[in-house]
């Protein structure tokens, strides 16, 4: 069983509701998500006010613990968030990346317009930050223990979120990842987002126990926790993950098995295809062929290196 604590962040506690209320469900889906990945493994839930300054200081006090992965379930569109916080997290976030921890963030449950409203296209923060691995999400069926299908989650329930960033440049590792310009009038070329998916579906979704019930839960909340307890995994038979990660991911050879690329269905202003798209980014994971493809990696590093 993996050992759960709580970390107490500015004076906010772990608080659930009773009966449980919508953020006991998130919290617990995380958890059970991550642990069930990365069994044995030490889960530190960071409890703080609900603020913008709450974030960051939970988010500072998570990092600076130095786990191998941070899993970020909450967020909100880009253009929700002040300059002042905006800055504030870049400066966690670069902190992470020196230190070497992946931090992973949903990207959102409401399609391309990320619930603004306004008819044009948003991408979620903090998954659209460049340190940040965004996570997208899939509806995933299954057969005999391997893949039937694999499509962009959109349906009743919710859509993945992804797009193209208002805020951030396209970084330099993607610019041979085919980011297309924004669905938004001017058709400007900046950061895409995600970077990669999991299932995410609620009809297709992960078995939870919160109060003592049984849920079926999703959304691309489910994929960060999914993505961190596998990048666990990673750090543990690598001896830690590359710094920064996301460059790296992008930097796998094409044909290294480590995505199941998914190409079918869109979330509204955007379509699947095949490579990375801004829907589910490089895809879904396949956990050992991408072990084998950071390793080979790391072994080209350490020759060039010497």
């Amino acid at each position: 069983m993996p050992a759960v604590s709580s970390v107490s962040v500015d004076g906010a506690t772990n608080s659930p509701g009773t009966p449980p209320q919508g953020p006991d469900y998130e919290v617990t889906l995380d958890l059970e998500v991550a642990g069930s990945v990365a069994n044995a493994v030490a889960l530190a839930a960071y409890f703080a006010p609900n603020t913008e300054q709450g974030f960051v200081d939970a988010l500072s006090a998570a990092v600076h613990a130095r786990p191998a992965a941070i899993s970020i379930s909450w967020g909100a569109p880009e253009s929700s968030w002040s300059q002042q916080a905006l800055a504030a997290f870049d400066g966690v976030f670069q902190d992470g990346a020196v230190l070497g921890v992946a931090i992973c963030a949903s990207s959102g449950d409401q399609g391309s317009g990320d619930g603004v409203g306004d008819g044009l296209a948003h991408v979620d923060f903090p998954a659209s930050h460049p340190m940040v691995i965004g996570c997208g999400g899939t509806r995933l069926t299954a057969a005999g223990g391997t893949i039937a299908s694999e499509v962009v989650w959109n349906d009743a329930s919710g859509a993945t979120g992804g797009g193209v960033s208002d805020v951030y440049s396209l970084p330099s590792w993607q610019q041979g990842a085919g980011i297309p310009p924004s669905a938004n009038p001017g058709g400007h070329v900046g950061r895409g987002v995600p970077d990669v998916a999991g299932n995410a579906d609620p009809q297709t979704g992960y078995r939870v126990l919160v109060g003592g019930a049984q849920q079926v839960l999703g959304g691309t909340s489910a994929v960060a926790p999914l993505w961190a307890g596998l990048l666990a995994l990673l750090a543990e038979e690598l001896g830690g993950l590359p710094a920064p990660i996301n460059p790296r991911l992008y930097a796998l050879p094409i044909g290294s098995g480590a995505f199941h690329d998914v190409t079918d269905g869109g979330n509204g202003a955007y379509r699947a295809g095949p490579g990375w798209d801004p829907c589910t980014g490089w895809g879904s994971p396949d956990g050992a062929r991408l072990l084998a493809a950071l390793r080979v990696a790391a072994s080209v590093g350490d020759a060039s290196t010497d």
